[in-house]
């Protein structure tokens, strides 16, 4: 660019008079390069802008074309040259070729749509682009490609449509581009071009077909309509593909023996968009599909590129079997050419069409599984990722032995992902419990500590889901962790393990366990060593201290040792180990008769898991508290369905997509089947159970704040013509009280009506008084208007509203209130929930 600058300027004519000639571009070129350090180059720059900022204040114009020249490279070389923008205008609207060049040429580097200046130079490009001289009007189009925005779009659309007319194949091409670029701005100007777009397929310049391919492409991809329009130029396209490869040698398209590849990854592509979801489409274009991939040379790159197209294309449309086959077998012939770069878009592609084809994908297992060894690290990742999708309840054996030598030899960085998928693998496909334990044991004593946390407590079901296995796998977790207690995750199961069956390890080793027999000093001094290691994490060490407990019910030699093993770390600095040990020793001292029975092994876990869970990085921390897991294990048995359904109503109300309660004034008629969400009173929902003055207990539940909310809900309605029930205190708090008394619909069973009685006992007034409700989803709600928003001190004025509730499914009430008020000029807001309604209210 800086060859072509400096050719088109030439040494202008000496001025003397008014100020010296300035510097042309080489001789600033050559001392900037000159410059010793930055601060030279600043110098001689700062310099030169400051000459050419004098010159363009003069009238004499005779260098502004090297001065602006001298600008770009300036500016190339990332120094302010924004000063430069209206000489840019004035050397475009100059009539000199020479001028109007260096001036679109600043006008591409020092203007873009951001600047309103860009504007300016519109009626300059207006009039260029009709001029007589090809090369002028296509300095205005490659100008208007590059800096037009939505309103010089629009103002040029037309002009650039008679453009793509025209007969000059050069003017043409360019102003196709031009059609994509105000495309991509104002889509709605589409329409414009489609009539002549589809003209240009017609064309035999293979640069007019390229940028129209293009520019169709961009229209399809923009409207479904258009879409639809040029599926009709299938044949034509296909046409057009079948003379590109039939062709014979033409050395102005032709790229490494093949003949303009430009052209046929373009309207490969557009063949794609085309034939998406559409049989009839993929129909015609199928033949030309396998057509060009059996005669496109492999030896070079362009040939690669076009069968990389080649195979999206097959894959993206809706092709046939052996297409699909094929297209494949592309790919796996890629994995075994000596580019990296190659071997690893097969990779990636394969791993994308895997699901398209499976059985297809694996014939090429063998050759995907040597690229687990590739030296090159993004190729490994990639053919892992691969080899996980390939496994099936066929190849699980082998696959997952290929991978555990992957997972012994791999980058530490891919331990972790590893581990994760054999476990997920093995627990889809493993053919039987003996192989699946022997395999998770594997991944424990290969992996060490990259094992997940959460993957721990996947094996721990695991072993407690496999009754008959217990004692083989309690025997050879405790001779691993006899072995090496270094490794965590390893250690936590074992002790898990050990602490559940470890009475089974008394037991004399069958023939075929060579591992020999196991005492009980010698189960504890593991354990202990395990408590003793300084490199054990707090987490091991609380599975130690746990099993230990758990032991002292199942040994009868080692239970001194145990005890005087747990009451030593009574006085431990790790909080959570202390507690442990204050409370298991407690247990030994205080509660010994109920030892065992706190103490029996835990219930088969019930886990529902999901990918995302295992790849995450959760605690195991509670499989720990076994007390706790046991009474969560029986909770979740007993749970009815009618109290999941109703913790779901309660979860409604969090719902952050849901709508303010705003009260309104409608007249009273029936109710609207709008539900009514919250949305405002999310703001502090995690404080409103513990907010003081909330009635919020159910009956039959000690109150804690009963002093505070006043008295009791009575469950039974009045007798009498009123049905109205016993006040509710629903709110009381700072001086505001509020009080609920509901009734029944005469009209309608499943309607009640709440009436709201808000009253001050303060001494201050609370003014700006706001009352918002707010009820499940399964409810309709209609708040209507309150008789004021001013609460008098002292009892001496109340304010009252109307509440109607539609409860079609007749379930127990939930509301949830917010209550905002000013006093003493202060604003404040509270949050509650009242959910003891009378039962008569939905019964």
């Amino acid at each position: 660019m800086i060859d072509e600058i400096s050719g088109v300027i030439g040494y202008g004519f000496t001025n003397s008079s008014i100020m010296p000639t300035p510097k042309r571009l080489r001789d600033l070129i050559r001392e900037i390069r000159s410059a010793r350090t930055q601060a030279d180059e600043r110098g001689v720059v700062q310099k030169e802008c400051a000459q050419i900022r004098d010159s363009f204040r003069e009238t004499d114009n005779t260098y502004r074309c090297r001065n602006v020249a001298k600008l770009l490279y300036i500016h190339m070389l990332g120094y302010p040259a924004h000063f430069g923008q209206l000489e840019c205008l004035k050397l475009i609207a100059s009539p000199k070729f020479t001028d109007k060049r260096i001036g679109y040429l600043g006008a591409m580097l020092l203007l873009d749509e951001r600047q309103d200046i860009h504007l300016l130079v519109t009626n300059s490009l207006k009039n260029d682009l009709g001029h007589q001289t090809q090369y002028i009007v296509s300095l205005a189009l490659c100008t208007l490609g590059s800096i037009c925005s939505a309103e010089m779009s629009r103002d040029l659309a037309g002009e650039v449509e008679k453009m793509i007319k025209s007969s000059n194949a050069y003017i043409k091409k360019k102003a196709i581009l031009c059609a994509y670029r105000i495309i991509t701005k104002v889509p709605d100007l589409m329409e414009m071009y489609i009539p002549s777009t589809r003209a240009l397929l017609n064309e035999k310049n293979h640069g007019v077909l390229l940028t129209a391919v293009c520019l169709i492409t961009e229209m399809c991809e923009k409207s479904p309509d258009t879409l639809t329009h040029f599926r009709k130029t299938v044949p034509q396209l296909v046409r057009i593909l079948k003379n590109l490869i039939m062709a014979g040698y033409s050395p102005e398209h032709d790229v490494s023996g093949v003949s303009d590849p430009f052209l046929q990854v373009k309207i490969l592509r557009l063949l794609r968009i085309l034939g998406k979801n559409d049989a009839e489409a993929s129909e015609t274009m199928n033949d030309i599909l396998a057509q060009v991939a059996t005669n496109t040379d492999t030896s070079k790159n362009v040939g690669h590129a076009i069968l990389y197209e080649i195979v999206l294309t097959i894959m993206g449309i809706k092709s046939e079997s052996g297409l699909r086959v094929l297209a494949v077998n592309i790919l796996g012939r890629f994995l075994l050419n000596n580019d990296k770069n190659i071997r690893y878009v097969a990779l990636n592609t394969l791993l994308r069409v895997v699901s398209a084809d499976y059985n297809a994908v694996q014939r090429h297992r063998t050759t995907i599984v040597d690229c687990l060894k590739d030296t090159d690290i993004s190729i490994r990742k990639r053919a892992m990722e691969l080899s996980f999708a390939l496994v099936n309840n066929n190849n699980i054996r082998g696959m997952m032995k290929e991978l555990l030598s992957f997972l012994e030899n791999c980058d530490p960085e891919f331990k972790s992902d590893v581990c994760s998928n054999i476990v997920t693998a093995t627990e889809k496909h493993s053919p039987n419990k003996r192989w699946h334990v022997d395999t998770v044991m594997k991944v424990l004593k290969i992996a060490g500590n990259y094992v997940h946390n959460d993957i721990v407590s996947i094996v721990i079901q695991l072993i407690a889901s496999a009754n008959q296995l217990h004692s083989y796998t309690v025997r050879q977790l405790f001779f691993l962790m006899k072995e090496d207690n270094s490794q965590q995750p390893l250690c936590q199961v074992a002790s898990w393990c050990v602490g559940e069956y470890g009475e089974q390890l008394l037991l004399p080793p069958s023939e075929e366990d060579d591992l020999g027999p196991v005492k009980e000093e010698d189960v504890v001094k593991v354990l202990q060593k395990g408590l003793e290691n300084n490199n054990s994490t707090s987490v091991t060490k609380e599975y130690c201290i746990t099993a230990l407990m758990k032991l002292s019910t199942r040994f009868s030699v080692t239970r001194d040792s145990i005890l005087d093993i747990t009451s030593r770390y009574s006085s431990s600095t790790q909080v959570e180990l202390q507690q442990r040990a204050v409370e298991y020793t407690s247990i030994f001292r205080k509660y010994d008769h109920m030892r065992s029975a706190l103490l029996e092994q835990m219930p088969l876990m019930e886990i529902n898991r999901t990918k995302d869970a295992i790849d995450g990085e959760e605690s195991g921390e509670s499989l720990l508290n076994t007390a706790t897991v046991e009474r969560n294990n029986i909770e979740n048995i007993k749970a009815p369905t009618s109290t999941q359904t109703e913790s779901q109503n309660i979860l409604d109300l969090l719902d952050v997509g849901s709508s303010p309660v705003i009260p309104t004034q409608p007249p009273v008629q029936p109710m609207k089947q709008e539900p009514v969400d919250l949305l405002s009173l999310l703001d502090d929902v995690a404080t409103i159970s513990s907010a003081p003055g909330i009635t919020n207990a159910a009956p039959g539940v000690d109150n804690l704040m009963g002093d505070m909310l006043g008295s009791p809900v009575s469950n039974n309605l009045m007798n009498g013509n009123s049905n109205v029930s016993a006040p509710i205190v629903a709110y009381n708090k700072n001086g505001l009280l509020i009080e609920f008394r509901c009734e029944r619909e005469n009209d309608s069973p499943t309607v009640s009506i709440i009436n709201v009685k808000a009253s001050n006992t303060s001494p201050t007034q609370m003014s700006d008084f706001v009352f918002q409700a707010a009820v499940p989803k399964s409810f309709q709600l209609q708040l209507q208007s309150p008789s004021g928003n001013i609460l008098p001190p002292l009892n001496s004025g109340t304010v009252t509203q109307v509440i109607k509730i539609n409860n079609p499914q007749k379930q127990s009430i939930r509301m949830r209130l917010k209550l905002s008020y000013t006093q003493n000029g202060n604003s404040v807001t509270e949050m509650g929930e009242v959910n003891n309604f009378p039962s008569e209210l939905w019964q």
